[in-house]
This record gives structure tokens, C-alpha cells and sequence, in this order.
């Protein structure tokens, strides 16, 4: 017995075009219809209710405590006292010996000098930082209260990313809830560093290249209501040109560069994904040559929103280095960070001092327009400075905690930010064994049901998007690549696995995307959905009894040290 298929219903002009019948008979969606948004049909103040929820659950969880323990944790050292310096001097000064001990002392005036510091990164993160010190005062609440704040926010934005990818508010929820739980950003939602914030905007940027992937195709459904037929034709243009979402997309890169350089490279991943995703809504409209006209069409626009508009709020960004242009000029345009040229020279050897100035420290001060260009002229020195610096100067150093990249992902090797070690049993609350001791320890360590688990799911995702040519998994996988591969070329200097949190969101989507395959599309009770839900919700169940675990390493907490050993797994944790 067969059945019939369903007459079709009179449909607008626009709606009209069936390009083929699927197995059932019924018409494939025309590129309009693929255009609509996939939440449509979900209660909008249900999701945001239910996102704004997991946000302040992860808000609550980094508040808690948060001026504990009562010292500068790690590189705090320097970010907390130049993001004092800038927020009341409006450019960073050095400060004078023994300033940690004076600051934990409450003592805070006469702590810094009058000359500017040398700082090795952009200047956006510290400015927030230096929001929450202007707010709360000069101690580690201060300096940790804007980090807290981001880390909440990020989550806000990875639940909102999720829901528009999936289309469910439950996996939403899922992709915010995993991010609440998993260690280093949770650890990294405490410290005044600047890896959060960073972390934060480059997030808040593919949610808005996403969204305007949304808004192309639809505004693209609107202005070509029919499908081209002109082998010539470009399809729209002139109605593509001006994208708000990528404007913004533009302004989030520009913060997230001017928090650290590392932005720069998914910054110019998605900007390709861009021009290919505009490029096929092109050719699935029926425009013939789709990639190369999309590269006129809309990659010349995008590269406007996103790169040009990235690149005047980074300079933006350093407005009070430019301001007091002339105190960089007259006391560190002859830096220990400038390198000889000559072939040969290393950091090992007894001459690398450059004693040549910048150029505008030798000119006559500019006025007006002059000015401007002179300042940032010497800020483009500065910036040379500070790249020898990155990329040369460290090159002999060494670090307890510094690890190879290519384990990241595999938690090779945390970080230790803060550790009060040796604790005697009977002091300090400590209730250790004769013959034993008590520690606390803050401890710059992943999730290893979400670390683990993502590396698997981003497997997964490789093969789904080459195989069932799932987009969105190609959005994860470049975004894990373009923060993760990088960092490889540097693997000769002292860098840390704490970078990788610009790659967690990719492997948090992954997961997600991942336990929407599984669980499948259909609300139909079904032996798969039934697996699918009893396997996502253990998995999901399992990270947070991980993180449960690990609480106590996170947050500074006393432990006997046969306690602290039973969460130190590996001996490359110590």
C-alpha cells in the first residue's frame, strides 16, 4: 500500500521555489525557507531566562571567596598594578620595590614612579581590571571582581551561541553549564590575568559572525525572492554591503586584539569563513562562480567590518599610551628588548642592546595633526619592541609550569598559580596524620571529562563535516585550530596550557553539537533518544561531579597531602 503525498498548499510568490522532491514527495525547502531562523519555534524568554540563569549560577560560583588567598597569584604581579596605573595615571608607570607587600598592606600611594613601564601586552584587559580596582579598591577582589564578571558574561554567550547553532534551549543550557564547570575557566574567572578577557571577546566575535551568517541569508532571501538564472549574475550586492553584525564582529576582534595579539588568528580564519559562507548562500541561490564573485561582493565588506574596524579599536585601545607618547619616547625608546640585527646574536650573548632610539624620540615635538601621526609613529616602535620581546627575547628563558603545546588539549601540564605548602598538623585547621602534612594549592587545571571528551568529539566533528557537510562542526574545528595549532611555532619560549582557554569554547560546542547528534532531531521517544539522552546527561553528570572533585585544588582550599595526591593524577601535574 503506498500513500499519496499531500497536495501542495498555495504558497507566496517567494516560498514558490522548489528546487526537487525529497523521498516522501514533498517539495525540498526552497532557499528562503533554509534562510529561517532554526529557533523560531522556541519560547525566546524561555532561553533567555534560562541562560541568564546559568549565568549567574557561574557568576555566584566565581564570587565565592574571591579575594582568597590574599596575595598576587602568578602574573597578577603585573597586570594588577598597571591596570592601577592606568585607570588613575592614564598610562602605566613602574613601581618601586617591595609594592606587592605595601599593596597587601593597604598601603597604596607612593607605590608607583613617575616614569612609564615597559608592558609586553595590549592594554584593553587591564583597563578592566582596572574598572573592578576603581570599584572595589586595590586588593585581589578588586583586581579579580572584572575577570569574575567576564567569565559569567562568556558563559552568557557561549549558552546564547549554542541555542542558535542547535535550535534547542536545552543544549543551549548544556554548552553554558559545561563551560561553568570546567576548571580552567573557572580558575581564569578568579585571577586578575588577561586570558579571560581575551578569551571572552573572540567568543562574543563568532557569535556575531554566526548571527550574520543568519542575517545574510535572509536578507538575501528578501532581496533575490527567486532563484538566478543568469549564468552573469551576482545576486544581490549593493544590499549586502553594510552588515551589522559583522560591524560588531569587527569591534569584538578589535577588543580581543587589544587584550592580547593571539585574537589575530581566528581573527583571520573567520574572516575567510565569512567570505565561504557568503559565498555558498550565494551559490545556493543559484549564482554561478559563487566563490570568486563572493570574494568581490562580500569579502571586500567584510574585510571592512571585521579587519579595519578590529584594527582602529585596537589603536583606540592604546589612547593613553598616545597621549603620553612622550614620556615612552624619552625613557624606553632605547629598550632591553630591542635585538642587534646582525646574524648571529642571540639572547646568550654578552652585547644584544640595541643603543639606538626611535626615531621620534630625536625629532622636535609635532603640534596638531603632526602630533597624532608622530605619536603613533612611535607607538609602531613601540610595538616592534614589544614583538622582539615575544618572539626572541624570551627565547632563554626558562619556567617551572611552561609546557608543549601540542598536549594542551590533553592537559599535559597546569599551571600552579598560588600554593601554602608544608602546613603542620595541628596548625591552620590542619588535621593531617602524624608524619603528614596540609597544603592549599590554586591550581590552572581543565575539566578532564570536557578536555578529554572534546578532543573525541572534535574527532567527531572532522567527520561530520567532511562527511555530512555539517557547517557547524567546521565552525568548531576551525576555531579550535586557528587558537590551538599557533601556538606550536612557539614552542622554543616559556609558554603555559592556560592559553589553550581561547580554544575551550570550540571543544564546549563540539561536545554540544555532538550530544545533539547523538540525542537526534526527533522529540519522539525512540530507542536512540533514549541512548543518546542516558549517555549526554551521564557524560554531563560526570563533568560536574569532576569538577566537584576538583573544587578543592580550584579554589584554595586546606588539604591533607594524601588528599591533594588522590587529585593529582599524573605526575607531569606536580
Amino acid at each position: 500500500m503506498t500513500t499519496e503525498a499531500p497536495p501542495e498548499s498555495p504558497r507566496a510568490p517567494e516560498e514558490r521555489i522548489g528546487l526537487s522532491r525529497n523521498a516522501a514527495g514533498r517539495a525540498v525547502p526552497s532557499a528562503w525557507a533554509r534562510t529561517r531562523s532554526r529557533i523560531a519555534s522556541e519560547d525566546p524568554a524561555i532561553g533567555w531566562a534560562a541562560s541568564i540563569g546559568v549565568a549567574l549560577l557561574a557568576l555566584f560560583l566565581r564570587l565565592w571567596h574571591l579575594g582568597q588567598p590574599h596575595e598576587f597569584e602568578f602574573d597578577e604581579t603585573y597586570y594588577a598594578k598597571d591596570a592601577w596605573s592606568l585607570i588613575n595615571n592614564g598610562y602605566v608607570r613602574s613601581y618601586v620595590d617591595n609594592a606587592n607587600e605595601h599593596i597587601l598592606d593597604g598601603k597604596i600611594s607612593g607605590q608607583w614612579k613617575d616614569e612609564p613601564s615597559m608592558i609586553v601586552h595590549p592594554e584593553v584587559g587591564k583597563w578592566l581590571i582596572g574598572l573592578g580596582e576603581k570599584a572595589f579598591g586595590m586588593d585581589p577582589f578588586g583586581w579579580r571582581v572584572s575577570a569574575a564578571v567576564a567569565g559569567a558574561l562568556m558563559v552568557l554567550v557561549m549558552c546564547r551561541l549554542a541555542r542558535r547553532l542547535t535550535g534547542s534551549t536545552v543544549l543551549g543550557v548544556v554548552a553554558g553549564l559545561l563551560l561553568t564547570v570546567d576548571g580552567l575557566h573557572f580558575v581564569l574567572s578568579r585571577l586578575g590575568l588577561l586570558d579571560i578577557f581575551v578569551a571572552l571577546f573572540i567568543l562574543c566575535g563568532v557569535h556575531c559572525v554566526v548571527a550574520d551568517r543568519d542575517w545574510y541569508r535572509r536578507k538575501m532571501a528578501r532581496l533575490q525572492p527567486e532563484q538566478v538564472t543568469n549564468d552573469r549574475s551576482w545576486g544581490p550586492v549593493r544590499g549586502l554591503f553594510f552588515r551589522p553584525w559583522l560591524l560588531l564582529a569587527g569591534i569584538s576582534w578589535g577588543l580581543a586584539c587589544g587584550s592580547k595579539w593571539e585574537a589575530v588568528y581566528p581573527l583571520a580564519a573567520f574572516g575567510l569563513m565569512v567570505w565561504l559562507w557568503s559565498a555558498g548562500a550565494r551559490r545556493s541561490f543559484g549564482v554561478r562562480w559563487s566563490v570568486p564573485k563572493s570574494a568581490l561582493a562580500d569579502g571586500v565588506p567584510a574585510f571592512l567590518h571585521l579587519v579595519v574596524v578590529a584594527l582602529v579599536v585596537y589603536v583606540a585601545s592604546w589612547t593613553g599610551w598616545l597621549v603620553h607618547a612622550n614620556q615612552y619616547e624619552e625613557h624606553l625608546s632605547s629598550t632591553q628588548y630591542t635585538r642587534f640585527v646582525a646574524e648571529g646574536k642571540t639572547c646568550d650573548d654578552p652585547e644584544v642592546l640595541n643603543d639606538n632610539r626611535w626615531p621620534t624620540a630625536t625629532e622636535p615635538d609635532a603640534s596638531g595633526l603632526g602630533e597624532v601621526w608622530q605619536s603613533l609613529r612611535s607607538l609602531w616602535y613601540y610595538h616592534h619592541d614589544v614583538y622582539e620581546f615575544h618572539t626572541h627575547f624570551l627565547n632563554c628563558s626558562t619556567h617551572t609550569y611552561a609546557s608543549n603545546p601540542a598536549g594542551w588539549l590533553v592537559l599535559n601540564r597546569p599551571v600552579g598559580v598560588a600554593a601554602d605548602t608544608d602546613i603542620q598538623p595541628g596548625t591552620r585547621g590542619c588535621e593531617a596524620p602524624t608524619g603528614s602534612t596540609c597544603l592549599r594549592q590554586v591550581l590552572l587545571l581543565g575539566n578532564p571529562t570536557i578536555w578529554w571528551g572534546g578532543c573525541l568529539a572534535l574527532v567527531f566533528g572532522l567527520v561530520m563535516w567532511i562527511g555530512a557537510r555539517d557547517w557547524r562542526y567546521g565552525l568548531c574545528l576551525v576555531g579550535a585550530v586557528s587558537t590551538w595549532l599557533p601556538w606550536l611555532q612557539y614552542d622554543d619560549r616559556p609558554i603555559f596550557s592556560f592559553y589553550a582557554i581561547i580554544t575551550l569554547p570550540f571543544i564546549v560546542l563540539a561536545l554540544t553539537l555532538a550530544i545533539g547528534t547523538m540525542i537526534g532531531p526527533s522529540s519522539q521517544p525512540s530507542r536512540r533518544r533514549t541512548i543518546g539522552v542516558v549517555v549526554s546527561g551521564a557524560f554531563v553528570v560526570l563533568a560536574v561531579l569532576n569538577f566537584a572533585w576538583f573544587w578543592p585544588i580550584y579554589t584554595n582550599q586546606l588539604l591533607t597531602h594524601g588528599e591533594w595526591l588522590d587529585r593529582i593524577w599524573f605526575t607531569r601535574w606536580v
